[in-house]
């Protein structure tokens, strides 16, 4: 699993540079895993040119066990019995006429824990897109209501790989609301004030010569969950690099 965690360390990185590259000024929300999960479930199902483009993409070694790998880390994300509330899903939404093969169902059931449910896109593709988000609002408690505009599917649509992820945690070192004030923040083209909340306690912290940012550790309760947060220093251009 170690070599996956890699794998998708990178593919992180790349996915990143990819999303930056037509607005370096926006916002960048994603969940590489929830991507990486789900086009895992395709590779698992390619062969060829298409499998070898897949796998490259994705930063695997072919000769791996890539899924068993999946299966593992899936596995511990989901794990009960933790104080922060950490889980993924994933499904398969299919075509029902569509003739899949057992084989490929059987796995994605095993090692992504991903049922196929059979939809009729060619009778009713508006029915069945609103019946996916509904899927995804359900798995994200209401935080994502609508992960499929209108559109998005259609008659000729066969198969809907889907990956809903949804976290809920409280801080190890808890902020108080009354310390909360408007501060200066400084973007790559301008300063606005926000509002930032303050808190004196003792955390890991270090610095990231190969960035030059300051690197913050937050856990949450437990402490087998963090949010790590870089801090480019004050010359340091935002913009991602090669």
């Amino acid at each position: 699993m170690e070599r996956l965690g890699e794998a998708n360390g990178i593919f992180a990185i790349n996915l990143l540079k990819m999303l930056g590259e037509e607005d370096r000024s926006r916002n960048v929300f994603f969940s590489p895993l929830s991507v990486s999960s789900a086009l895992a479930m395709v590779f698992m199902g390619a062969k060829g040119d298409t499998a070898a483009q897949m796998a490259q993409a994705l930063c695997l070694d072919e000769g791996e066990d890539v899924h068993r790998g999946f299966q593992s880390l899936l596995t511990e994300i989901n794990r009960s019995g933790t104080q922060c509330l950490l889980r993924t899903a994933n499904r398969l939404f299919g075509e029902k006429t569509y003739d899949f093969l057992p084989a490929f169902k059987e796995s994605c059931q095993e090692f992504y824990q991903a049922a196929l449910e059979e939809l009729s896109f060619a009778e009713d593709p508006e029915e069945c897109r609103k019946h996916i988000n509904d899927w995804v609002t359900e798995k994200t408690e209401g935080k994502i209501s609508e992960i499929l505009g209108v559109g998005t599917v259609g008659a000729l649509t066969k198969l809907v790989l889907v990956n809903a992820i949804y976290f809920k945690g409280r801080w190890s070192e808890q902020f108080d609301r009354k310390h909360t004030r408007g501060m200066p923040f400084k973007t790559s083209q301008e300063k606005k004030t926000v509002q930032m909340m303050f808190k004196e306690a003792k955390f890991k912290m270090g610095y990231a010569d190969e960035v030059h940012s300051q690197v913050l550790e937050l856990p949450y309760a437990g402490e087998e969950l963090s949010m790590v947060i870089l801090l480019p220093d004050e010359d340091t251009d935002l913009a991602v690099n090669e």
